[in-house]
């Protein structure tokens, strides 16, 4: 009599900390045990193939509501099979808030949306408006829900916060035990050099990495940092696109500051040129912080391999190009200020990072594993369920094959997204099989997963996150209700 509904048999088994040749047994939706010679009602050969933690992408927009009615193109079914097919089996996505508005209502209508997922998923709550309703009484009532994680942006009309209104969020944070991500760009500095540019006739796509130099998002995280500082509030800073910008969190940690930050494939395979394309077609490449260029990839590389940056989400944030609703919504002919931007990325995210890191030698399958599924899972409090092969853990799991190379084109993404803006970029190392939770989701390409299948992700309080309990002359100024 076999032992385990199911052994994932002869694989390659990749944790955070080891690579060794093992089976995997799995009972029910947890995996039991990890072994040689484990018999299971079912039997999965992973001869010759990696087998790693399935994908935790902690940043990326899933049918985000927006202002007036509807949501994002990207559904919930068609961005979890998009996840699936490309190896990720848990996500963190965004609920929003509207200028003038509450918390609440939006997010019990998100919640409602996404009980189409097939992928297994949590929350982030954005904050647009720092009222004192939201501040004093939404914010703790999302936590307890088992949100506990804030999203602020220091640039973007109509998202932006002022420093007041972020101090509020840390402050709120703090008391409530929730954690902070930031998108750190400067509000100010992008509108006034974005006037002088469209004063100067520079309206096309390029002009958008011209609007927001590095040192725009390099001056930002420091400000951030400074902020969640004199508040002993921990936060992440998202998608860092240059080594100037991850030398801010380098220091800050060294001085014992609780900061983090992630980086992005895009950051790695795109540049500021691919926006310099003629007529509209720059647009497929635009999103911000922009891409720079290589010696600024090549410097995320070393800042990957000294641990400042450790977690690569996609950001997923998909306009599609030749729709009305999409990149086009104001026109082929508009400036780059009213252009939607961001890029699509849940299925390309861990086909990118293992051909541009494993590959070519940046990293090892091990740093690999830690980058895309251990390291956020821990930070966003979804360890040691997700994130990690070891008995007890859900069994979320991607077969990989590390030698396949595969061309990138929009059918293998398999978003609702009408373009990738990775068309025809090159990888080697694919996935071949996705499980999720001991179900076998996605096959050869082909999702099998039904919507409504995925769970919602509630995170309680945990250590990771905690404050240092240093604070300015000993005061806390956010036991104050101001």
């Amino acid at each position: 009599m076999a032992d385990y509904d199911l052994v994932i048999a002869g694989g390659m088994v990749v944790t955070p900390s080891d690579m060794v040749a093992a089976d995997i047994g799995v009972i029910g939706d947890r995996i039991a045990a990890i072994g040689l010679n484990l018999r299971g009602d079912r039997m999965i050969d992973a001869g010759g193939l990696l087998v790693m933690p399935g994908g935790v992408d902690s940043h990326c927009h899933i049918e985000q509501l927006q202002e007036g009615g509807g949501a994002d193109e990207e559904t919930w079914t068609t961005g979890s099979t998009s996840a699936l097919a490309g190896g990720t089996t848990s996500v963190i996505t965004f609920s929003t808030q509207f200028k003038g508005g509450g918390i609440l209502g939006p997010l019990a209508e998100y919640r409602r949306r996404a009980a189409r997922a097939m992928v297994d998923y949590a929350f982030h709550q954005i904050i647009t408006d720092a009222s004192d309703t939201v501040i004093f009484d939404e914010v703790p009532k999302v936590v307890e829900s088992g949100v506990r994680s804030l999203k602020v942006f220091l640039t973007y009309d109509p998202l932006h916060l002022d420093d007041r209104q972020f101090l509020r969020v840390l402050a709120a944070a703090r008391r409530s035990g929730a954690f902070v991500t930031v998108h750190c760009e400067n509000y100010e500095a992008i509108n006034w050099r974005t006037a002088a540019l469209l004063a100067d006739g520079r309206t096309a796509p390029k002009y958008h990495a011209w609007s927001r130099p590095s040192m725009i998002e390099r001056e930002a995280t420091h400000r951030a940092i400074a902020l969640a500082e004199l508040v002993d509030q921990p936060i992440q800073v998202f998608h860092v696109s240059c080594p100037e910008v991850a030398e801010e969190i380098d220091r800050a940690r060294r001085r014992g500051l609780k900061v983090w930050g992630e980086t992005c494939p895009q950051y790695f395979v795109l540049s500021a040129e691919h926006m310099d394309r003629p007529g509209f077609e720059g647009a497929k490449f635009m999103c911000s912080p922009a891409p720079r260029d290589a010696q600024a990839s090549a410097g995320l590389w070393k800042m990957i391999n000294d641990g400042v940056l450790d977690i690569v989400s996609s950001d997923h944030s998909g306009w599609s190009y030749d729709t009305p609703v999409g990149k086009r919504v104001n026109g082929i002919d508009a400036p780059f200020r009213d252009i939607p931007n961001g890029v699509p990325g849940l299925a390309a995210r861990l086909p990118i990072l293992f051909s541009e890191g494993v590959g070519k030698g940046h990293i090892d399958p091990i740093q690999f594993v830690r980058l895309t599924a251990y390291n956020p899972a821990r930070l966003f409090g979804l360890y040691p369920r997700k994130g990690t092969i070891a008995p007890g853990a859900d069994a979320d799991l991607v077969l990989w094959d590390p030698q396949r190379s595969v061309t990138l084109d929009n059918a293998t993404m398999q978003h609702v997204i009408d373009y990738t803006p990775y068309e025809g970029l090159e990888v080697t190392g694919w996935p071949v099989m996705t499980l999720r939770r001991g179900e076998v989701a996605m096959r050869d390409g082909v999702v099998r997963a039904e919507p409504g299948t995925g769970q919602f992700l509630a995170r309680g309080p945990y250590d990771m996150i905690k404050p240092t309990g240093r604070v300015p002359f000993g005061f806390d100024a956010s036991a104050f209700l101001v």
